[in-house]
């Protein structure tokens, strides 16, 4: 009696170990959840991120033909005095990137420009102005930096800031005949790319040309030098701007995009294994049942 009764429960047992074994590779379904969840979580961000960057995008835009108009009124002036920069003498470098981040390559193309830079003048100075580039040129070049300014892209530029910027640099002990102003020339929503503003110094303005005909007093020049430097330094932001903020709703679509495609595939998984759970759950149910009718 004893043995009949035990028989049905010897062989469930003895079926149960002849199945194999799970692979440990194979994900449960609490983990394909979990991923689920935490993927659909990084596509809400995503997708906020994008929809803040398409509302700034328009006052950045506004700001940055209103910088434009500085820019370009700064160096007519220059442009009709026939002002060159001089051959020798020490260079500034005016890096303008910012100090966020999850804008796709904004940051790293100028950084590379600015080193094409330092390749053919290696002696030259750097001014970073925001975090981003800071990092990236302090690890390659961190001898040639030698100022430095963070809380820089988290507001719309403005001229006070960059005016504040040029007194800070101006007051440094070096005196530099060359300064750069390198930045990300918007060309359109889509595309961006490095280019430099010369920001002339004093003797440059002397020896120009034609510009004895703006009668500009020598005592003067030294002001003229610094309020043309702000210019070039608040353009630089304005279009180093625009450009993060297009750059950074254009990655957030992508990531948004990528993140809908992962949910799609995981959701896929998560029911196929949930089917094979099933499956091996009633095939355990009809062996088990198969044996006690035994």
């Amino acid at each position: 009696m004893f043995s009949r009764a035990a028989r049905p429960v010897v062989q469930r047992a003895a079926a149960v170990s002849a199945r194999p074994a799970p692979s440990n590779n194979y994900a449960t379904l609490r983990e394909i959840e979990g991923r689920l969840k935490s993927i659909r979580n990084i596509e809400k961000i995503t997708k906020t991120m994008k929809i803040v960057a398409s509302t700034k995008m328009n006052q950045a835009q506004r700001n940055m033909v209103q910088a434009r108009v500085y820019g370009a009124t700064n160096n007519k002036v220059y442009e009709e005095a026939e002002t060159k920069p001089e051959e020798k003498g020490k260079t500034l470098f005016i890096v303008s990137s910012s100090d966020k981040g999850l804008c796709g390559g904004v940051h790293s193309s100028l950084s590379k420009a600015v080193r094409a830079k330092l390749e053919t003048n290696p002696e030259a100075d750097l001014c970073i102005l925001g975090e981003k580039c800071k990092a990236q040129l302090g690890r390659s070049h961190p001898k040639n930096v030698v100022m430095s300014f963070s809380g820089v892209g988290k507001d719309v530029p403005s001229f006070a800031m960059a005016q504040s910027i040029a007194h800070e640099i101006m007051s440094l002990e070096k005196q530099y005949e060359n300064v750069e102003v390198v930045y990300n020339h918007f060309n359109s929503p889509v595309a961006y790319e490095a280019s430099a503003i010369d920001a002339f110094s004093e003797e440059s303005i002397k020896a120009s040309a034609n510009f004895a005909a703006f009668e500009v007093d020598d005592e003067q020049l030294p002001d003229l030098r610094e309020f043309a430097l702000a210019n070039s330094i608040y353009w630089g932001l304005a279009e180093g701007y625009a450009c993060e903020i297009a750059a950074r709703r254009n990655a957030m679509d992508n990531a948004s995009k990528n993140a809908g495609e992962m949910i799609n595939k995981f959701q896929i998984l998560f029911n196929r294994t949930r089917q094979a759970v099933i499956t091996g759950e009633l095939v355990e149910i009809i062996t088990g049942a198969a044996a006690s009718a035994e």
